[in-house]
């Protein structure tokens, strides 16, 4: 095709087309056409007639709440009188009572507008992505309430400044909590008109055709034997054919399309707002608790059972699942060799689980990364150790504590540490009394010469436990908290050897350690595993999901489509031929409408194919005119911008 489509310079978004009547300059009709609004639409395209409803919606932005006539008539009262949004105001308490009134609603009007702009709104994201710093950077209580308490020590200074700004617990404060409702508040003042807006447009034709088509960024015209009317059907079915919305009014063919670019933009905001409502749930109902289960033995999901348990706000303990497992086996690889030698490779935990008080048990498995699924919660495979199982034996020789004994791992080759505490003993005498043992495990003891207790693999292939013993109270009846893998020694004595040293005893499985003076005996039975499991129930994590997957959809679809107007006018020439213009209008600049027009010109020419034009120079073989926004056009669009 040798049609070349025509871009106007400056601001080509913009036409303006200012007609007078003869005779009557006060008729002048002046049409102000932005491509970022139609009269009404607050940022819609291209040209419409010009009405006051029309520049207020230019005005604003579509991200704002509209003004109605109220505020301007509060704004114009506030500045012409009494200074405030109250205006002039009457004698007499009633006088009084209603300028307190308009003040007061002038004020809150004012701050909703405020509130609910695109302004607001971006620093109100800003405000919170940096209140979220100080979480990342400071223990939080609700997710190591023990680092938090080793921070509060080492920083006795600052701790208790940091206690009355709630920064132990950031996402919970005030403050934080503050900034995340206004947030919430803004984007729904800002979607909820920006909708009706968009239904307004979707329900709405598209703009009639203006009178100078040739003053659009884009624009092409030709001459042609067809008549007007073919012509212009044959723009219908082509321009509906390309997904246009098409309505036919008078001489000329008006088509748009590219609504799903605001149809992008507004998922994308109401995707924020799932995220925000799905990250609320999540926080007020959440429940999360940590167990460690020995080999052999079983959990029921109640609290009771929870060795750890921290929830939601809005948490109650009827939102448990009813399920429960049992630890049947576990399972550890490691790489034999080269650098990465005794790194983990796989953990599995085979575990036997029903659903409700009398469900059918189930076999199954849990790997890292791969959580057992059960109604609405996730069990989670953290960490493994080992369990000593030992008999302890009173002076007496009866059984005093039997089982085994968790010891936690202290390195990653799995050197442990952990106690005994055995609370029904008597001594030799019948005296009742309190026993506790304390020390190492290690499942692959380097042998005899090499003078420590640490482990040399994590797999089991020596295991060896070194203990001393203590008797006395164990502290378990004081009504304090007491951490069950730790020995508090304040009131006991310590068993002392034959030499007077420390009784200390390295044993293997099978091998009995005697205490003094007949005092008992402990006995290493055997080695079991433990797994450690974490019981997540988290609410709104499916929303969470599928509105990050929203906003990304919208995001993408508001910064590739392009909404753009097309017009085709065919109306028969003083040489009895047809004037084919066609013209487009975009919401901005874009190489890309130029080069549609081109397409659809050439599609038309089909049908309506160009020839010659009339003797006095007027375009007929596709060349462009001139195609250039007046000054008076970039005025008026700058003004109408404002």
């Amino acid at each position: 095709m040798s049609d070349d489509v025509t871009k106007g310079r400056g601001d080509s978004s913009v036409a303006v087309e200012e007609t007078a009547a003869d005779g009557d300059a006060a008729a002048a009709d002046r049409e102000v056409r932005t491509a970022d609004g139609e009269p009404g639409s607050g940022g819609d395209l291209g040209p419409e007639p010009e009405t006051d409803a029309g520049e207020d919606a230019a005005r604003s932005q579509l991200s704002t709440a509209p003004v109605d006539d109220d505020d301007a008539a509060a704004d114009r009262a506030r500045t012409a009188g009494g200074g405030s949004f109250g205006g002039a105001r009457a004698p007499g308490p009633v006088g009084g009572a209603l300028w307190l009134a308009r003040e007061l609603t002038g004020w809150a009007r004012w701050f909703w507008r405020q509130l609910t702009s695109m302004r607001v709104a971006l620093i109100l994201l800003f405000l919170l992505s940096l209140a979220a710093v100080p979480g990342s950077l400071i223990p939080q209580t609700p997710v190591d309430a023990v680092k938090v308490d080793v921070f509060k020590r080492q920083h006795d200074t600052v701790a208790p400044l940091y206690e009355k700004l709630q920064l132990f617990d950031v996402y919970t404060s005030v403050w934080f909590s503050a900034i995340y409702i206004l947030l919430f508040v803004s984007l729904a003042g800002c979607i909820v008109p920006r909708s009706w807006q968009f239904v307004g447009q979707l329900r709405a034709r598209p703009p009639r055709a203006p009178r100078r088509l040739d003053r659009m960024p884009a624009y092409t015209t030709w001459h042609t034997d067809a008549a007007p009317d073919h012509v212009r059907d044959a723009a219908r079915t082509l321009l509906g054919g390309k997904r246009f919305r098409v309505h036919a009014e008078g001489d000329a063919v008006a088509a748009e399309k590219g609504y799903l670019r605001e149809a992008g933009n507004l998922l994308f905001h109401i995707a924020l707002i799932v995220l925000l409502l799905a990250f609320a749930a999540g926080q007020l109902w959440k429940s999360e608790g940590g167990k460690l289960i020995i080999q052999g033995d079983g959990f029921s999901n109640t609290l009771t059972q929870y060795d750890d348990f921290k929830s939601g706000s809005l948490f109650s303990s009827d939102d448990l699942d009813s399920f429960g497992f049992r630890l049947e086996d576990f399972t550890a690889t490691y790489a034999k060799d080269g650098p990465d030698a005794t790194t983990p490779r796989d953990y599995r935990a085979d575990i036997t689980y029903w659903e409700g008080a009398d469900g059918e048990e189930k076999k199954s498995a849990i790997e890292m990364n791969h959580p057992l699924e059960v109604g609405g919660s996730k069990v989670y495979l953290l960490a493994h150790g080992f369990a000593p199982v030992v008999t302890v034996k009173d002076g007496k020789g009866d059984v005093a504590y039997r089982g085994p004994v968790a010891f936690l791992p202290q390195d990653t080759n799995l050197t442990s540490s952990g106690v005994v505490k055995v609370t029904d003993y008597r001594d030799a005498k019948g005296r009742r009394d309190q026993l506790g043992f304390q020390g190492f495990f290690v499942p692959t003891f380097g042998g005899a010469n090499s003078g420590t207790m640490f482990s040399q693999s994590p797999e089991l292939n020596f295991p060896v436990l070194f203990l001393t013993a203590y008797r006395g109270d164990l502290g378990l009846d004081s009504g304090l908290a007491q951490n069950v893998y730790q020995l508090d020694t304040d009131n006991m004595k310590q068993f002392k050897a034959d030499d007077g040293r420390a009784l200390a005893q390295k044993i293997l499985p099978g091998e009995t350690m005697e205490l003094p003076d007949g005092a008992g005996s402990l006995k290493f039975e055997g080695v079991k595993q433990w797994a450690n499991f974490q019981v997540s129930h988290q609410v709104g994590n499916g929303w969470a999901l599928g509105g990050a997957l929203a906003a990304v959809a919208g995001l993408a679809g508001s910064l590739f489509i392009q909404r753009r107007r097309v017009w085709v006018r065919a109306v028969a020439g003083p040489d009895g031929r047809t004037v084919v213009e066609m013209a487009g209008l975009g919401r901005s600049e874009s190489a890309r409408l130029p080069e549609e027009l081109s397409d659809l010109a050439t599609s038309m020419q089909a049908e309506a194919p160009a020839v010659a034009g009339p003797a006095d120079g007027t375009p007929s073989d596709g060349t462009p005119s001139d195609g250039t926004p007046s000054e008076d056009a970039e005025e008026a669009a700058e003004g109408a911008g404002k």
